[in-house]
């Protein structure tokens, strides 16, 4: 059968059969990196607004190796994976490498992203409850990421497992804040400790004013439920300006560090 069967079978256009094919090649290049354990962290600061000199914590950033040592960035195959296993596997990589991190360095403080999938997967329960066993000291400075889309899929669950996890001292951040369809009901009932705005609020803010107003309505918000806020994507120094005049707590974008690899001292 050729491709205009296959399409008039499957009703699916060149372009919808192109970006499948795509997204089976990069679940399987995961997946194979996961088995040759080519997962790494990169360590990300987010900064004090009104001292960037000063760190408030890290987020590690999951990237995967090539077999050449090229390092792949998560944008480039989140999307594909994580709605499959190798999702599952990748997040469980992800939570052993940032609890090491923090066994390994008792000053740092480490979010680590998830999806809402992994809370009900048990191999990612299993590292989870295996890292904080028997040491107190983790638990609090671990912070847990989820993305606004991932939290809206099963608000139930993920507010069961907040209170669970926050009797060893867990924290919880919502990532990408602004950018999908949390409600302010699932505020009031998922209580986040962080909620870190999406970078499309930061950029250009000293010249957008869609922008200044959208930035300083999302951290009302942020302020009226207690959450310690962060803005994604600063990359200038005018951008950061702004945003600390506004009032924002923390800031986290290139023009303060890339990621790296090299875990911070």
């Amino acid at each position: 059968m050729g491709m205009t069967g296959r399409i008039e079978e499957t009703g699916a256009s060149p372009l919808d059969l192109a970006v499948r094919a795509r997204d089976r090649d990069t679940v399987a290049m995961v997946a194979e990196a996961v088995r040759a354990r080519r997962l790494r962290l990169a360590y990300q600061p987010v900064v004090i607004a009104a001292d960037p000199s000063r760190t408030g914590f890290h987020e590690g950033l999951i990237r995967v190796l090539d077999p050449t040592g090229r390092i792949i960035p998560a944008r480039d195959f989140v999307q594909a994976v994580e709605p499959t296993e190798t999702g599952r596997e990748m997040d469980c990589v992800a939570l052993a490498l940032g609890l090491q991190a923090l066994a390994d360095n008792p000053s740092l403080r480490l979010s680590v992203n998830l999806s809402a999938r992994s809370v009900g997967y048990a191999r990612w329960m299993r590292v989870l409850h295996r890292g904080l066993r028997g040491r107190d000291d983790i638990g609090p400075r671990l912070i847990l990421e989820l993305a606004e889309a991932s939290v809206m899929q099963m608000p139930e669950v993920i507010a069961a497992f907040m209170a669970e996890m926050r009797r060893h001292g867990v924290s919880f951040a919502l990532d990408g804040f602004g950018a999908g369809l949390c409600s302010l009901k699932s505020f009031r009932e998922l209580t986040f400790d962080v909620v870190k705005i999406d970078a499309s609020f930061s950029r250009g803010i000293e010249s957008n004013t869609d922008n200044q107003m959208l930035m300083g309505a999302l951290l009302a918000v942020a302020r009226q439920f207690d959450m310690l806020s962060v803005a994604q994507g600063v990359e200038t120094e005018t951008e950061a300006a702004w945003l600390a005049a506004l009032g924002i707590d923390c800031l986290q974008g290139h023009v303060f560090a890339a990621p790296s690899l090299r875990l911070p001292v």
